[in-house]
């Protein structure tokens, strides 16, 4: 009919066609950062090349572990939805929780935020813009602070309330311990590599040194005979100590003090290496770098008797360690419980047949 309304009809692409033109962009901004980068630090000298690179390695090598961790806590919870595993029930989650889909798209945006920063770190540093360089580390760990404690509506606040809410409790163990709270704890005390060398950044970064390699001596504000550096290394695991006492004050039993006991191992080993930058060599290599071993190797047995045994009860070790508990092994070859595992360490304070009851 002359002069009807035609309605208008929303043309989509289709969904395969928008993930393979989004993985062609990630290709080639993959290939010009690797370009780009790589022709800046040809055009260094090369007594100036290493030494500029461990320093570029410094300010982003955390941020990259941060976004590997993001992105394989989404596998965690990808694994979770297909198993249907209740990780929001375990985890005391709202309705409004971030799925795997928010929390790949959040690791996306890092994975691509910080090698830019670093290539054009690069690119200025080679091509003069030393102070320009120097404000690349400087604005992306501003911005992701800014992101991170916005109180705006906006970037997923109640999952970033959450996620700080639990650091605070982390940090002061006041209250019952939860299983969110030792489990985001145990995952601090993996990444506290990734603590000491924020520190060493943000240290660098007060101190006006970025863009520098006047920093490479051992006692320089910002070397290695810092004491902010051991301390970045234990705070984790002193947060586990504490959650483990506090635990044994609610709960009374004694595998919590054995846990502690654990997390405790941690403490000589750290400061004793820290030790090799506040004494005499000769008094390092006779008295405490023997020490130092002795104390590394009781941690490292300790942890691994008390994950296999405590923790994980692997069946395969049953002959060694005579387990008496039914194993997660058989759950692995016969059962979908498997995913389970996923959730790591529950060190006494769940049982896994808590974490089981929580599957549907």
């Amino acid at each position: 009919m002359k002069g009807a309304a035609i309605p208008a009809v929303a043309i989509m692409p289709s969904p395969l066609f928008l993930w393979r033109f989004k993985a062609i962009l990630f290709l080639l901004w993959g290939l010009c950062c690797c370009k780009i980068g790589w022709d800046s630090v040809m055009r260094m000298s090369a007594d100036l090349r290493d030494l500029f690179l461990y320093e570029a390695f410094l300010y982003y090598n955390p941020l990259l572990l941060v976004a590997l961790m993001i992105w394989l806590w989404g596998v965690n919870l990808w694994v979770f939805a297909q198993s249907s595993v209740n990780y929001a029930k375990v985890f005391d989650l709202a309705q409004t929780h971030l799925s795997h889909r928010e929390i790949w798209r959040c690791a996306t945006w890092l994975t691509l935020i910080v090698p830019t920063s670093m290539t054009a770190y690069l690119y200025l540093y080679s091509h003069g813009e030393v102070s320009l360089a120097a404000s690349q580390p400087v604005l992306l760990y501003a911005i992701l602070l800014m992101i991170l404690f916005s109180p705006f509506d906006m970037f997923y606040i109640s999952s970033r309330f959450y996620f700080l809410r639990t650091v605070w409790r982390i940090i002061l163990p006041l209250q019952a311990i939860t299983f969110p709270d030792f489990f985001l704890a145990d995952i601090f005390t993996s990444m506290s590599k990734v603590f000491s060398d924020l520190e060493r950044s943000v240290c660098r970064m007060v101190n006006r040194q970025v863009a520098t390699i006047a920093w490479f001596e051992a006692d320089s504000i910002c070397g290695s005979h810092s004491i902010a550096i051991p301390l970045a290394l234990v705070f984790p695991y002193l947060c586990r100590f504490f959650q483990c006492l506090r635990q044994y004050k609610d709960t009374k039993e004694k595998t919590c003090l054995l846990n502690a006991l654990k997390y405790s191992t941690a403490v000589p080993v750290i400061f004793l290496s820290a030790l090799k930058y506040h004494v005499f060599p000769e008094q390092w290599v006779s008295f405490y770098r023997p020490l130092w071993l002795i104390s590394s190797v009781i941690n490292s047995l300790y942890s691994f008797y008390w994950d296999i045994k405590r923790d994980w009860d692997l069946s395969i070790l049953t002959r060694i360690f005579m387990f008496k508990n039914p194993s997660i092994w058989t759950n692995l070859l016969y059962g979908q419980n498997w995913a389970a595992i996923w959730f790591c360490d529950v060190h006494g304070h769940t049982s896994s047949r808590h974490i089981f009851d929580t599957t549907t």
